[in-house]
């Protein structure tokens, strides 16, 4: 731990040297951070799916300088500091475990959650919602307001109950797509269908933005493979027809479970 204290300790001074001294630094402001940060953010996400942990660890490093300027630039402007940032977090972690904490029971995961929705509501949130940011990506979002309203007891009780949901959009999304119009209402029962989706991958323990980006990733990879089995074949993939592409898809979806096999 005193490593760990002696480390935190000079990354506070580096920054407030670099504040001082470098032109670049000396600029900032917490706006023209915000993008920066959520760059970094995103690269750690990358890191994570790829479970590359050298990676992890230098993302980390990137986003702890991150959080260190904030505070820095919240000291300069005297509305908060990095002492009042961590007792902030010391504070919050142990009022929202009190089973930890305190004398609270808890059987399983699903209480803590519930306790933690609960104390939020007890200590002045409006609503169960309304610590989703609103500008978090649409299938994250969706993921997290579910998650929250489980939190308080809205939720299905079973897996059925939720196929049966999404079969249900499915089959609304069917009509309105057959009726042969482009309106509104086909959007919104696409909107309806996804939900319906992410909820159900949720019941079976799965995130859909990591599912969906692994797929991304799948796609893009074999994508890839196309293009270079087709130049190795002296052929411009742009000019093949769509028969020849897909025969060129199956080879390397073949050649993929070979290797893995």
């Amino acid at each position: 731990m005193k490593k760990e204290l002696q480390n935190f300790e000079k990354l506070l001074s580096i920054m407030d040297k670099l504040r001082e001294e470098c032109p670049w630094d000396k600029k900032q402001t917490f706006e023209s951070l915000r993008y920066l940060t959520i760059e970094e953010v995103y690269e750690l996400a990358d890191a994570v799916l790829d479970n590359n942990h050298q990676d992890i660890n230098g993302e980390l490093g990137d986003l702890m300088l991150h959080l260190v300027f904030y505070a820095k630039l919240g000291s300069e402007a005297g509305t908060f500091d990095m002492n009042s940032v961590l007792e902030g977090i010391n504070k919050k972690l142990i009022e929202r475990h009190p089973h930890v904490f305190g004398d609270v029971k808890v059987a399983n995961e699903q209480d803590v959650k519930e306790n933690w929705e609960k104390i939020k509501l007890n200590l002045g949130k409006k609503g169960v919602l309304d610590g989703v940011p609103v500008s978090l990506p649409s299938l994250v979002k969706a993921f997290r307001v579910q998650e929250k309203a489980k939190g308080v007891g809205f939720e299905w009780e079973t897996h059925g109950q939720v196929w049966e949901k999404v079969v249900e959009e499915l089959n609304e999304f069917r009509v309105e797509t057959e009726s042969g119009k482009s309106t509104e209402k086909t959007e919104e029962e696409f909107g309806d269908l996804l939900f319906a989706l992410i909820n159900y991958g949720r019941f079976l323990n799965i995130n859909a933005e990591n599912a969906l980006e692994k797929t991304n990733r799948k796609f893009i990879r074999r994508f890839k493979a196309m293009e270079e089995l087709a130049k190795s074949r002296g052929l411009k993939f742009e000019y093949l027809n769509l028969e020849q592409q897909d025969n060129l898809w199956e080879e390397v979806k073949k050649e993929e479970k070979k290797k893995a096999d």
